[in-house]
């Protein structure tokens, strides 16, 4: 901003820049209190010293102005140049509201912001300022003030429209500025590279004609009026890969994916015309350059299906990167989260101790977002809100927003608050850049220079594409019946390959002939492509049934810990650096737990984690943990990153275990469920020896992922075969706590269980949790893996009826299926049998202890709901001849937790005449009261009718 003078004046004559105007008001509010201004302006203007002679004129003029830069009815040359500077800031703050980013040319372009006559300034007033004064980064073209304005809007408001005032850091406004200023990155494309943009366009708009004439009335969600999409995901892969890019990770919705699919992915032709045909897929994947489509049994329809494959950019043979498109149902951005998951286990190593090593530079996401969608689905929000905290940041994902201007049917100003769809950026500094779908290589432009800023300063950026929708939203809408203006415009207008063909023939670059030759090359081909595909298949398959690996469930695991090794762990566990202050309170607390290997205490639910934790470790596999406050843990039970209470410098035990070799990490996560749930199975699918798991706050907070349970961690192999380990923590049981703060909805995850596709516990010790977590770790990398979601406790966290002995831990296993201790001895008298899972059954074990001539009863305790324990509680029930009744018991609502779903298994194997009745709360609209004491009496009495005949 600063630069030398040749003269003698004053420090004003050696001043210029775009922020002259403001730098002359703070001045003078520096002369009135030097301590109310900026610390570095008020360095600068220490420097300057008191105002001088030649600085009164300056100075008048600064006083004469308010603050608006109003000018006075005399204009001095200051004012001018005020007016001037003021005039090329609002070219670049609302340049883009008169900028032609509309293919349709359907809006009136707002100039008031940026003609000369709102400033009074003639081009005669212009032509005498200096060009640095209002353009320094100024092509060398630029030799006057006009020519500085003439050239400012041009770039500000021709096919590409910015927008990064609100982008607060300078150094990054600046970049931006001297970038799109100084026309850097706008190409010069040669005839080469100009011919083979134009066949990009015709493979793109011959593809979506093909399949519109040869399958008539199927659904595609055509790319038409979008087709640049994919000559800009062209140009950002290859200009990612040649800076050192090896995976780049898309997700999209369904509008223009199999486009994406065939030309940015490279999935054959003849596979997606398979699918179309309804004809077998399978056999058509190449065997060399194979392309990385995985099958579940039940499959998805083809415009969710995702793909990946090792690919040579264009124009760029010699290098390779792995392109992901993620599979993505209909819930449209829900997928956004997910390959940021990706893009982070891409980047990082996990093969040494401590948190892993990162490397943004080697891997990125690319979100493509419906214009109705950004703005209209929170999850848009929660992810944008990720990028930059430390446990998510992925060194800045491009987001691109598929602007047709409609959603569904319904126009912008019915589906948004905003004037752009991508306005809910600026709220994270977001820069935007809005380029018009019609222009090519203006789309080229935002490419490279999203991502040169991404690759800059590790942040995210923007691409508005504004084109329009060709055809209704699914082909078989007919758009004229809800918006008949716009497509009566869109039905006139000419396609981005018909407009930059013509382009090219008035360039002499290429004649009318060689046009219809590559049309017809294209034709050609894709006819050969469909010409390979089988006949349709008149006798599906209708059962579709799981692989065996699948449909045989878990594997017998060993997870039994040598108890030296265990023991070892634990002291390594209890032991700081020197020097290191841990609040004394929960420093004695911790050093308590060396006592249960002294045979002088239990190990209690966190203790045994950790311990777990430790232990799969040393095994070699890596874990990450996430979840609000998760590090802590909600119940302040965890506490696996210490704090100094001096410093706050924080120490992890885990991190430096001796003879470990696999990462440990933990971090607390946002306020955001949907997002998280989502990041972190998009991180396990792609890092799949990892354990990751995710931590509710309290299980009930959970049902803001919902769509993730539903549409990925349930169904995703079904669909993809798409493999996940993936493990739920839910914090479950009734402690009075309120309808909010009990439930974790265990309903719902067992409605969702079919296929053996997850496993639903619900354990009652800490020696189950620990051999549980062991059993996941080891199942990992096999193809038996499914999710575990684990209903966790609150109250029984430091119960003494749920610790367990450190011996437990050493030698013993994960049971489905517990038998109560001191119940059930004498089999002949046994009439009737409990069955529960979770915190009732402790709750049923402290009763126990006030009653006796419990004889008649026995209790089993329901480890693993699903799948439900069939065969082991078959085997128990024939210890009992003389049973005459099978209870279940359970703190919820009849209408929820496991009853709707135990009671038919029970009735199956109940014994013939044996009954099978329910003891718990009544069917309820709220899963739990609000009131603490009519909890208490509630419990009291569902314990009450169990154990009394």
């Amino acid at each position: 901003m600063k630069k030398q003078s040749t003269n003698q004046g004053g420090p004003w004559e050696s001043f210029y820049g775009p922020n002259l105007g403001y730098v002359i008001e703070v001045y003078e509010e520096y002369l009135q209190d030097p301590d109310a201004v900026d610390p570095e302006l008020k360095e600068l203007f220490d420097q300057w010293g008191p105002p001088k002679a030649e600085d009164a004129q300056v100075l008048a003029d600064a006083q004469s102005a308010d603050a608006s830069f109003s000018l006075p009815a005399q204009p001095t040359e200051l004012s001018k140049m005020v007016a001037a500077v003021k005039l090329a800031d609002n070219i670049r703050t609302y340049g883009h509201l008169a900028a032609d980013i509309n293919p349709l040319n359907d809006r009136e372009k707002d100039t008031r912001r940026i003609d000369l006559s709102a400033f009074d300034l003639t081009e005669e007033d212009l032509k005498k300022i200096p060009v640095d004064f209002l353009c320094p980064d100024a092509p060398e073209h630029v030799t006057d003030g006009l020519l500085a304005i003439k050239h400012l809007k041009k770039v500000y408001t021709k096919k590409l429209a910015y927008e990064y005032a609100h982008v607060h850091e300078l150094e990054e406004k600046n970049w931006l500025r001297e970038k799109i200023e100084s026309g850097q990155f706008f190409p010069k494309l040669t005839k080469d590279q100009k011919l083979l943009l134009l066949r990009r366009l015709a493979e793109v708009d011959g593809f979506e004609k093909f399949i519109h004439r040869t399958f008539v009335g199927q659904k595609r969600f055509s790319i038409e009026g979008l087709d640049t999409m994919v000559p800009l995901l062209d140009e950002m892969v290859r200009h990612s890969v040649e800076a050192g890019a090896k995976t780049v990770n898309i997700g999209m919705a369904h509008r223009g994916r199999l486009n994406v699919l065939a030309h940015v992915v490279g999935k054959p032709y003849e596979m997606i015309f398979a699918e179309f045909q309804h004809a077998p897929s399978k056999d058509l994947i190449p065997s060399e350059g194979s392309i990385g489509i995985t099958f579940g049994w039940t499959g998805d329809v083809k415009y969710h299906l995702g793909a990946d494959r090792e690919i040579s950019p264009r124009q760029l043979p010699t290098a390779r990167a792995r392109v992901t498109l993620a599979n993505n149902p209909s819930h449209l951005e829900v997928v956004s989260p997910i390959v940021a998951g990706y893009t982070r286990a891409a980047q990082e190593t996990r093969e040494d101790k401590g948190y892993p090593e990162q490397s943004p530079e080697t891997s990125y996401a690319i979100m493509i977002h419906g214009d109705a969608a950004f703005p209209g689905q929170g999850v848009v929000a929660e992810t944008l809100n990720m990028s930059r905290l430390r446990g998510y940041g992925t060194g800045g994902s491009i987001h691109l927003i598929a602007n047709n201007m409609i959603g569904f049917t319904t126009e912008s100003r019915d589906s948004r608050s905003t004037k752009y769809a991508s306005d809910t950026a600026k709220g994270f500094e977001v820069p935007i850049v809005h380029v018009n779908a019609d222009d090519p290589e203006a789309c080229l432009t935002a490419a490279v220079l999203a991502y040169e800023y991404r690759k800059t300063f590790g942040k995210d950026f923007v691409i508005d594409l504004i084109g329009y929708r060709r055809f209704g939203h699914n082909e078989m809408d007919e758009p004229m019946v809800t918006n008949p203006l716009m497509y009566k415009i869109i039905h006139k207008h000419p396609n981005v390959k018909e407009l930059f063909a013509e382009k090219l023939l008035s360039e002499g670059i290429v004649n009318k002939d060689e046009i219809a030759a590559m049309d017809k090359e294209i034709e050609d081909m894709l006819k050969a492509a469909y010409d390979k595909v089988p006949a349709k298949d008149d006798d599906p398959d209708t059962i579709l049934a799981p692989p065996e690996f699948v449909a045989n469930g878990l594997p017998d695991i060993k997870t039994s810990v040598d108890p030296d090794i265990l023991k070892g762990l634990n002291d390594e566990m209890l032991q700081w650096p020197e020097g290191f202050n841990v609040f004394k309170k929960l420093g004695k607390i911790l050093q308590r737990r060396g006592l249960a290997f002294e045979g002088k205490g239990k190990i209690d639910w966190a203790h045994a984690e950790t311990l777990a934790f430790a232990s799969i470790l040393k095994d070699g596999t890596p874990i990450r943990l996430t979840g609000q406050d998760s590090e802590r843990g909600t119940f302040a039970q965890r506490h696996l990153v210490l704090h100094d209470e001096q410093s706050g410098k924080e120490y992890i035990p885990l991190h430096n275990l001796k003879d470990t070799h696999a990462s440990f990490v933990v971090h607390n996560s946002p306020l955001t469920e949907t997002a998280v749930v989502g990041y972190e199975y998009g991180y396990n699918v792609f890092a799949p020896e990892t354990l990751v798991l995710w931590e509710a706050q309290f299980g009930d907070f959970s049902n803001m992922a919902q769509v993730m349970f539903d549409q990925f961690i349930s169904a995703g192999r079904a669909k993809w075969g798409q493999k996940s380990g993936l493990v739920l923590l839910l914090p479950h049981a009734y402690e009075g706590q309120g309808p909010e703060h009990s439930s974790a909805r265990m309903e719902r995850f067992l409605q969702l269980g079919g296929e053996y596709n997850w496993t639903v516990a619900n354990c009652s010790t800490s020696g189950q949790y620990f051999h549980l977590l062991r059993r996941q770790a080891a199942i990992l990398q096999k193809e038996e893996v499914r999710p575990l979601v684990v209903m966790t406790p609150k109250s029984l966290l430091r119960n003494q009826h749920a610790s367990v002995t450190a011996e437990e831990l050493a030698g013993g296993e994960f049971h489905s299926v517990l038998e109560q201790k001191g119940t059930g001895e004498n089999h002949e008298a046994v009439e009737r049998i409990i069955l529960g899972s979770g915190k009732i059954t402790i709750d049923l074990e402290e009763k126990l202890g006030e009653m006796e001539g419990l004889d008649w009863l026995h209790i089993l305790r329901v480890e693993e709901v699903y799948p439900f324990p069939n065969q082991d509680i078959a085997t128990i029930l024939e210890r009992y001849p003389n049973l005459k009744e099978i209870v279940w018991i359970q703190e919820e609502p009849k209408n929820m937790g496991a009853w709707s779903f135990a009671e038919p298994r029970l009735r199956e194997l109940a014994p013939e005449g044996v009954s099978v009745h329910y003891v718990g709360r009544r069917r309820r609209s709220s899963p739990s009261e609000g009131e603490a004491t009519v909890h208490k009496k509630e419990q009291s009495r569902i314990l009450n009718e169990a154990l009394t005949r």
